[in-house]
Parts: structure tokens; C-alpha cells; sequence
């Protein structure tokens, strides 16, 4: 009984891929025989060329008994063995289940071994195998479907360094070392995330940590991300997991144009991050200097960084990057501005700007999930809590004769029209509430309602908030709602 248990309860906890919810490639049925008693059964299948996952999923007939345990071999190697505590596993280049072992896939005659420690005598037990075959790059989520399936706002930090790239923490004896991912996931627990994002540079070897670490935190989203580094700029990548090349500037990758489809192909979220930092020796490749940039293939920017608080000791300064978000909300280009901590240590304290959730992200999406986070950063209906709170909350919407947009979404009204606005704010006064048009402040009160208008203009404009406390300090950064005025 206590074997059975833990058998449901493991797969129950089996991490599960968002690409793999269709209809599988193969299906493989057979029968286990009383005479395969304590022998291991091969269930041979071919793999063909470009699959860059491969996803396994087997149920078999238990009523008489019959125990099957599971592993697998590709053409060349032996690629795991997870006896009877898993039903289905996965494996990639960059990250598998646990019990098995990333790296490429073979084309050629995989083998799904069946071992059979129990096997009743005259008995047969129908069992069926079903592969799936991932052969292009996509968005993964290593928890077995959403850990929240409402709609809310779910807060999180997209910007984060482990041993996997240069994040360092205290070891036991007090030196520093390199900080392992479990380290990182521990502090967002206890910051109470929702969701993170590792971000290591360039690399991809830190999502197989962290698929193994999502069945037992099922109640904070791993999001796979790394941090594209390159000489003229960063940013992020976030969902897919496969190789993306950062060598900017090399015959691989000539042109930021070539860097961006990879992404778009991959169905990832292009997010540039700390805009404003310097570049040079002073800080080698920082600040983005990409020439030819196309601002419509970039969902986000990073317009508050942990790290740039506390190196010029406060949010707003020379580093700041919503002055570099504005310009391109300026010129026509939608995109969501985000925060994250750059945090290479998660053992800094709550109360330090660059610790783990501060600044936090908050994104109202429609489920807890990397596709769903994804989706409401996209949406544009995310606010930055630079505090890394766990209760502010800053969103807003606005009413014409035509419809109704919330924030991160797209109004119509004819030129002249008072646009109506409401605004809701959580952990602030209304008082502190700015009102921000085309990048400049609109000498507008907000109600003690949350009610304010707006005139339609001649032409596209947007309109966002800030949300200050009684000292002017900056407290929550919001998203616009887009203005176009009707012919």
C-alpha cells in the first residue's frame, strides 16, 4: 500500500510540458505477459531527425498485480531509469525529468524498457505507450500544468543570477561561493512569489535544476529565462528553453535582427533590461546600444533594476529606465515596462534593493502558468512594485463613447472627448496617484474616487501612473492605456 501511494503521489508530482498537451506521435500498445515475470521488456520506436524533446507517457492495467518500471536508452546511450515513480518524462538538449539525462536526441531506434519486477503467472496486462515529439523551440512550463488556474495578480521578479552564471552567496564556513538554484527559489518563498525567472547569461544548464525543483515549490512558478548578453546590450528571454545564440556581431548571429526572430520563433518574450546603464569599460556591454533595434519585435524593457537602486541609492537617478521605455512609447512602439532585481545573491536581505523580489513584477494574467505570465506581460496589465510589497496594488481603466480599455490596452474616442479614467490603488492614497501623458506629468486630481478625464487629442497618444507616498518617493510604476483618436 505504502508503495502505491508514493507510485500516484510522484506521478501526480511528474513535471509536465506545455508543447506536449497534443495529440502524441506514437502510440505504442502491447501486453505484459505472466512469462515477462522479473525480466525487462524492450519496446523499441524510431526517432527521426530535428526532434528536439521527446516526451514519454505510459498507463498500464493494473488489476492483476502487474508492476511495470520504466527507463530508456537512445541509439547511442543510456538516458535514465525511473522504476515505477514516474509515468512520464521527458528529455531535451537543455533540461529532462528527473531520473534522466539531458542531451541531444538521436535520430534512429530509441528503446522504452519495461521492467516487470511483478508479473502474476497466466497473466497479461495491457499497457500503451504515447510519444510526443517536440521539433521546434517553444515556450516550456516544468510544473505539470498551471499551479493557479483563475484569473489574478500574481507577483514575481524576472531577473535573476545563480552558479549557473555569477551569482554568489555565503557558503557554511562564511566565504563566498557560487550560489546553487535552490538557494534562489528558497528566497522567493519566503518573499511569498507567485513566480521567478533565473536569468543566467547565455547559458541554458540551470532549467534542469529547476525542472527538478518545481514539483516540490507548487506554489511558485519557475519560469525559464536566461539573460542574452552581448557587447551593445541585454535582455532577457523568457519561455523557451532551447539554445538561442547571443554571439551578436559574429557570422552566426550578424544582426540583432537575426538575435530577434530566433526569439519570435521560439515563441519567447523579447525584454531588454537595465536600458540606461552605462556601456563601455565601466560597465562592458550594459547599457543597449543596439543599432537597428526593432522596437516591435521587443515585448518589454526593464525600466526598474534592482541592482541600478542600489548603486545610485535610490529609484530614480542617471540609471532609471523608464526615460528610455517613454521614448519608445513616443514613437509609436507598445510595450510593457517590467521590473526585476538582478539579484546575485540570494542572501541579501528583503529590506536591499537587488534581494530577491525587489523590484517586484505583478502581472494580471488568467492563470498561473509560464504561458499564461507571459501572456499578461504581453497585455501590457503589469505594474512594478519597487518595494517588492505583497499587497499594492495600481491598475486603472478608462471609458469612451466607443468601448472600454484597462491598463496595457487600446481605447478609441473621437478627437476633443473627455476620456473617463478610474483608477484603484492598494497600499497608497489617491493623493499620491500622477498622471502621466506622452511622458509628462498632466496637472490633473485624481478623485478620492479614483476618477479623472482626459481629453482625445488629434493624435496617438497614452496615458499611465505613478504612485508616490506622502514623501514623493516612488512607489509603483504602471503601464499606459493607448489613445487613438477616430477619423
Amino acid at each position: 500500500m505504502v508503495r502505491w501511494l508514493a507510485l500516484i503521489f510522484l506521478f501526480l508530482a511528474s513535471p509536465a510540458w506545455a508543447a506536449d498537451a497534443g495529440k502524441p506521435d506514437l502510440v505504442l500498445t502491447g501486453q505484459v505477459l505472466g512469462a515477462d515475470h522479473q525480466t525487462y521488456k524492450p519496446v523499441t520506436f524510431d526517432v527521426p531527425e530535428g526532434v528536439i524533446r521527446l516526451t514519454v507517457e505510459v498507463d498500464y492495467a493494473r488489476d492483476q498485480k502487474t508492476v511495470v518500471d520504466l527507463g530508456l536508452l537512445d541509439p547511442v546511450r543510456f538516458r535514465g531509469w525511473s522504476g515505477g515513480n514516474k509515468k512520464r518524462f521527458t528529455v531535451s538538449a537543455e533540461d529532462a525529468t528527473p531520473s534522466y539525462l539531458p542531451g541531444p536526441l538521436p535520430a534512429g531506434r530509441w528503446t522504452l524498457l519495461l521492467g516487470v519486477p511483478n508479473a502474476r503467472p497466466n497473466s497479461s496486462a495491457a499497457y500503451e505507450a504515447r510519444i510526443t515529439f517536440e521539433r521546434r523551440p517553444g515556450v516550456t512550463n516544468f510544473a505539470p500544468g498551471p499551479l493557479k488556474a483563475a484569473p489574478g495578480w500574481y507577483r514575481g521578479d524576472l531577473h535573476m543570477h545563480t552558479a549557473h552564471s555569477d551569482g554568489s552567496c555565503l557558503a557554511q564556513s562564511g566565504v563566498r561561493a557560487p550560489c546553487p538554484v535552490y538557494r534562489t527559489v528558497e528566497a522567493a518563498k519566503a518573499r511569498g512569489l507567485d513566480f521567478i525567472a533565473i536569468t543566467d547569461h547565455n547559458t541554458t544548464s540551470h532549467y534542469e535544476a529547476m525542472a527538478e525543483l518545481q514539483p516540490a515549490f507548487d506554489q511558485l512558478l519557475l519560469i525559464p529565462g536566461r539573460e542574452v548578453t552581448t557587447f551593445q546590450g541585454h535582455a532577457n528571454v523568457f519561455g523557451p528553453t532551447a539554445f538561442i545564440d547571443f554571439r551578436l556581431g559574429d557570422p552566426s548571429v550578424p544582426t540583432i535582427k537575426a538575435l530577434q526572430d530566433a526569439v519570435a520563433a521560439a515563441g519567447g518574450v523579447f525584454s531588454i533590461n537595465h536600458p540606461s546603464s552605462p556601456s563601455g569599460e565601466q560597465c562592458m556591454g550594459c547599457g543597449w546600444t543596439v543599432p537597428d533595434t526593432d522596437y516591435d519585435q521587443v515585448q518589454s524593457i526593464e525600466v526598474a533594476n534592482g541592482g541600478s537602486q542600489r548603486a545610485q541609492g535610490g529609484v530614480e537617478g542617471p540609471l532609471f529606465g523608464v526615460p528610455f521605455w517613454e521614448a519608445q512609447l513616443n514613437a509609436g512602439h507598445r510595450i510593457t515596462a517590467v521590473g526585476g532585481s538582478d539579484n546575485h545573491d540570494a542572501g541579501l536581505t528583503p529590506d536591499t534593493p537587488g534581494s530577491v523580489g525587489r523590484p517586484t513584477t505583478v502581472v494580471h494574467a488568467e492563470e498561473l502558468s509560464t504561458a499564461g505570465i507571459l501572456a499578461g506581460v504581453r497585455a501590457g496589465r503589469v505594474f512594478i512594485d519597487l518595494d517588492g510589497t505583497r499587497d499594492r496594488i495600481l491598475d486603472f481603466s478608462a471609458r469612451s463613447k466607443a468601448g472600454a480599455a484597462a491598463m496595457g490596452g487600446v481605447l478609441t474616442a473621437r478627437k476633443g472627448e473627455a476620456v473617463a479614467f478610474t483608477v484603484s490603488v492598494t497600499g497608497g492614497e489617491m493623493a499620491g496617484v500622477e498622471v502621466i501623458r506622452d511622458g509628462a506629468k498632466l496637472p490633473v486630481a485624481v478623485g478620492a474616487n479614483g476618477a479623472f478625464t482626459v481629453k482625445m487629442g488629434d493624435k496617438a497618444s497614452w496615458v499611465r501612473l505613478n504612485l508616490r507616498d506622502a514623501q514623493g518617493r516612488l512607489l509603483l510604476i504602471g503601464n499606459p492605456i493607448y489613445l487613438i483618436p477616430l477619423p
